[in-house]
């Protein structure tokens, strides 16, 4: 059993699942991180976003709505967390998600890394989506991708 587990979160139902997995499984911590990608104009959570009607992307009013965003993806979770036992930390970054999440298990030095893998048709069974199959390939520690 990991004592504590990083999940990345998005807003997306596989991200919930990853985090509620996580919740069951973690010894003592999880540690929700939510990654707002600047390259990103939907703010890095699967809503609907028209971007001729938002803040300019990359302006301070896009940050900000990006982190609003992250908040409110983070009450809904440690709602979820509430009376489990697990101390839940949440943390919000900049930059590309898949690196982010890589580099921050490292400095926190996590036990295992959760995420949310979306299933893709075609050639291979393989793909899991690109953030979760780089974390897969690059991570320091083990990664449970949920499906």
């Amino acid at each position: 059993m990991p004592d504590v587990i990083l999940v990345a979160v998005d807003g997306s139902p596989l991200s919930k699942r990853a985090f509620e997995q996580a919740l069951s499984d973690a010894g003592s911590t999880v540690i929700a991180l939510h990654v707002i990608d600047p390259s990103d104009p939907g703010y890095s959570a699967p809503i609907d976003v028209d971007v001729t009607l938002e803040p300019l992307h990359g302006s301070a009013e896009w940050y900000e709505k990006a982190n609003k965003i992250a908040d409110e993806i983070f009450e809904e979770l440690t709602a979820l967390a509430d009376g489990s036992g697990v101390d839940v930390r949440t943390e919000t970054l900049r930059g590309d998600p898949a690196r982010s999440i890589v580099e921050h298990a490292r400095d926190e030095d996590v036990d295992a890394i959760y995420v949310g893998g979306h299933g893709r048709t075609g050639e291979t069974n393989l793909m899991l989506g690109s953030v979760a199959e780089l974390v897969a390939s690059r991570a320091p520690v083990s990664v449970t991708v949920v499906r």
